[in-house]
């Protein structure tokens, strides 16, 4: 039996759908990659992010226990109202090979079509059960990425604190950006790719990325971290030249305050203030405010995509290493 679970979930609802995300965790993904905590799940359940609202579905078992879920998220951005993105789908390991991912995946494209959408993306784990999945679905993968991992306390001792160029300076705060960075910090959010990304239990992934220089925005978007019961740190460089604009940021999301593991989000340099090293040295700086403010957080974890060769220059400077392969799958409908 299919259910389509209430807005918001009830207790017993998040324990089932828990139970189900986390005993799937451990078969799919290496041990290195920490389970998302009971905390996480009921966030992510509970508040859709900026840009997107969700629909839960669960293949319920005889017993009450559910056999495999789904989280379909309609884009409302202006530009996404015909696209989706499929958060999870996913089913208990004991059920598998009986159907149940197939009637999910049904439930999943009838509303699809019900709301007029005309494609549907996710991330995957390449070479798992998922990628074989979604290949008989017609999905392909649009975009190759790698999962990658840094080690705090190694990188903080092993690298050198960053210089900047005279006229640059570091900031950073937590949760929402305050009102002196605030009308720059947006404008800087808005370079970054209208991609739909995820982060561990992301998005992620990850999170949506929002076009648009607007403060409102940037602030919900933290706001919505926030009320999932998790925390953001973003570490900004300021160029006094234009009145201590932010010309680079990068961000860090603990999902639940207890995590060992951040995850790395944004990292921007504004187009005029690239070549210099800022994307390096702010995401130096982070590093050593993050272990100064939330001490027990060992790894952060990020997704790059493979052609982002100057990223992946940045991490490997900074001691990332890559974990496991990954893609955004893309199905038209």
């Amino acid at each position: 039996m299919l259910i389509t679970l209430g807005s918001p979930p009830s207790d017993a609802e998040t324990a089932a759908w828990h139970a189900v995300v986390s005993v799937a965790h451990v078969l799919d993904l290496p041990a290195s990659a920490p389970e998302p905590s009971r905390a996480e799940t009921a966030g992510r359940l509970r508040i859709p992010p900026l840009g997107g609202r969700h629909i839960h579905l669960a293949a319920v078992a005889e017993d009450g226990s559910y056999e495999g879920v789904a989280s379909l998220l309609l884009l409302t951005g202006r530009e996404q109202r015909d696209a989706a993105f499929l958060e999870v789908l996913v089913v208990r390991p004991d059920a598998r090979r009986r159907g149940v991912g197939a009637e999910l995946w049904a439930a999943v494209r009838d509303r699809l079509l019900a709301h007029g959408r005309t494609s549907v993306s996710t991330v995957l784990e390449l070479g798992g059960a998922g990628e074989a999945f979604v290949d008989s679905l017609g999905f392909t993968n649009v975009l190759p990425l790698g999962w990658y991992v840094l080690r705090v306390r190694q990188a903080v001792d092993g690298t050198p604190c960053p210089v900047l160029p005279a006229g640059f300076r570091f900031t950073d705060w937590s949760g929402a950006v305050p009102d002196g960075p605030a009308e720059s910090f947006a404008r800087a959010h808005a370079t970054v790719r209208d991609v739909p990304l995820t982060g561990p239990g992301s998005g992620s992934g990850a999170g949506l990325q929002t076009a648009g220089p607007d403060v409102a925005r940037v602030r919900a978007a933290a706001r919505v971290i926030e009320e999932r019961g998790g925390t953001i740190l973003t570490a900004a460089v300021l160029d006094s030249t234009e009145g201590d604009a932010v010309v680079a940021y990068t961000e860090v999301v603990l999902s639940d305050p207890a995590d060992t593991r951040a995850v790395q989000y944004d990292t921007v340099v504004v187009p005029a203030r690239r070549g210099l090293g800022l994307g390096r040295a702010v995401k130096r700086h982070l590093l050593t405010r993050l272990r100064e403010l939330h001490p027990g957080v060992r790894e952060i974890s990020t997704t790059v995509a493979d052609d982002n060769v100057s990223m992946l220059a940045v991490n490997e400077a900074l001691g990332y290493r890559r974990e496991r392969p990954a893609g955004i799958f893309r199905a038209k409908l």
